[in-house]
C-alpha cells in the first residue's frame, strides 16, 4: 500500500473500535504515526500496539482532558474526529439530560478536540481535519432527532472551519456516513418498538441496499486525510450507498 502519510502524525478519536478503528489502522497501513484515542485505555492500548502506534485515555466530554491529551502528543497533521454516541427514541420521550450526552460526546466534544489541534498547525502552516458526520445530520432521521441535530452541526462547523483555517494551508471536511456494520449500528435492533424497523429502513434507504464496511469509510476518510485530497476542503461527502440521493 502506498505510504502518503509517511512522516506524519494522526490523533483518531474513537480509535478502538469500529470505524474509528478501521480508520487508524488504515493510516497507519500508508505510513502515519497513530495516536489511538478511546475512553477504553486497554482497547486503545490494543490497536495501537497493533499499528505501532500510541495510545491515550480520552473522554472528548472532558474538555480540559481533551486539551492535555491533544498536547501531549505535539503537533498533529492529521485530527480525525470520530468520537460518537447514538441514542434511538422518539424525541418526546427523550430528555433534557440524554440531549446534553448527545451533544457533549458529539458535537461539543469533537469542537474540544480540533480547538485543541488547531493553533499548532496553524503555526505549521499544514493540517487535516476529518470530521466524522452522518447522513442523518442532512436527511433526519425519525427516531434519532437529537443525533441527527448534533451530527448536522458537524457540517457547518467544518464548513467554518475551512473558511477561518485555510490561509494557513489546513484542510477540514466532513464525511456524512450511512448505515454501516459495526457492533453499535447492528446493537440499535435491539432497541423495543423501533429499533428492528429503523435499521432495515436506513439500509434499504440506501442505492445500493445494503449496509457499508468499516473499512470502505476508512478508505474515505484517509483519502481526505491525504495530499491527494489537498484541494478539497469545506466538503462533506457521503459514504452511504447513494442514501442522500435514494431519498431526495
Amino acid at each position: 500500500m502506498t505510504e502518503r502519510f509517511e512522516g506524519r502524525r494522526a490523533f483518531v478519536t474513537g480509535g478502538s473500535r469500529g470505524i474509528g478503528e478501521a480508520i487508524a489502522r488504515r493510516l497507519a497501513a500508508e505510513g502515519a504515526d497513530v495516536t489511538v484515542a478511546a475512553r477504553g485505555i486497554e482497547d486503545a492500548r490494543r490497536v495501537a500496539g497493533e499499528i505501532g502506534g500510541g495510545a491515550v485515555e480520552l473522554d472528548v466530554s472532558d474538555f480540559e482532558g481533551v486539551a492535555e491529551a491533544v498536547h501531549s502528543v505535539g503537533t498533529l497533521d492529521v485530527l480525525v474526529n470520530n468520537a460518537g454516541v447514538d441514542d434511538f427514541d422518539f424525541f418526546t420521550d427523550t430528555t433534557p439530560e440524554r440531549w446534553r450526552q448527545l451533544l457533549d460526546v458529539n458535537l461539543l466534544g469533537l469542537m474540544a478536540c480540533t480547538r485543541a489541534a488547531l493553533p499548532a498547525m496553524q503555526q505549521a502552516r499544514y493540517g487535516r481535519i476529518v470530521n466524522i458526520s452522518s447522513e442523518a445530520g442532512r436527511l433526519g432521521s425519525a427516531g434519532n432527532a437529537v443525533y441527527a441535530a448534533s451530527k448536522g452541526a458537524i457540517v457547518s462547523f467544518t464548513k467554518s472551519i475551512a473558511r477561518e483555517n485555510a490561509r494557513y494551508g489546513i484542510t477540514a471536511n466532513s464525511l456524512a456516513v450511512g448505515p454501516t456494520d459495526t457492533q453499535l449500528f447492528n446493537a440499535n435492533r435491539e432497541i423495543p418498538r423501533i429499533g428492528e424497523k429503523l435499521v432495515e429502513g436506513m439500509i434499504q434507504a440506501t442505492l445500493l441496499r445494503r449496509a457499508g464496511t468499516v473499512e470502505e469509510v476508512a478508505a474515505a476518510a484517509a483519502f481526505l486525510a491525504s495530499d491527494d485530497a489537498s484541494y478539497i476542503t469545506g466538503e462533506n461527502l457521503g459514504v452511504s450507498g447513494g442514501m442522500g440521493i435514494a431519498t431526495a
